[in-house]
């Protein structure tokens, strides 16, 4: 049975800071994390992705340079690490994780079978 789980989401005024992990069980290790994020009325948009296995990396162009994707793999966690938040960041984030190709989904939601119930970051200016 595959259950995935974030956690780390909360309220931070503009400029700090936030870590979200993802914790992933399945059939084999996770290939891929995957972060994505929806606010309210807006469709949901690709953050961030890190290959598990050679720790490659793809960024959103809005959280370019602010944002951090990294992984444990021994503990089959994700990490989105959020930094100078605006405003405008402010969502519900998603896990999404992959347990077969290395991101092939990313950065098409629809594609990754395997999510979060998200958690949510407020952010106050």
């Amino acid at each position: 049975q595959v259950q995935v789980a974030e956690s780390g989401g909360g309220s931070v005024q503009a400029g700090g800071s936030l870590r979200l992990s993802c914790v992933a069980s399945g059939p084999t290790s996770p290939k891929c994390f995957a972060w994505f994020r929806q606010a309210p009325g807006e469709e949901r948009e690709g953050v961030a992705a890190i290959d598990t296995s050679g720790g490659v990396t793809w960024y959103g162009d809005s959280v370019k340079g602010r944002f951090t994707v990294s992984r444990d793999s021994a503990k089959n966690t994700g990490y989105l690490q959020l930094n100078l938040l605006k405003p405008e960041d402010a969502s519900v984030y998603f896990c999404a994780v992959d347990f077969r190709t290395p991101c092939d989904a990313w950065p098409i939601d629809l594609l990754f079978d395997h999510w979060g119930q998200g958690t949510q970051v407020t952010v106050s200016s």
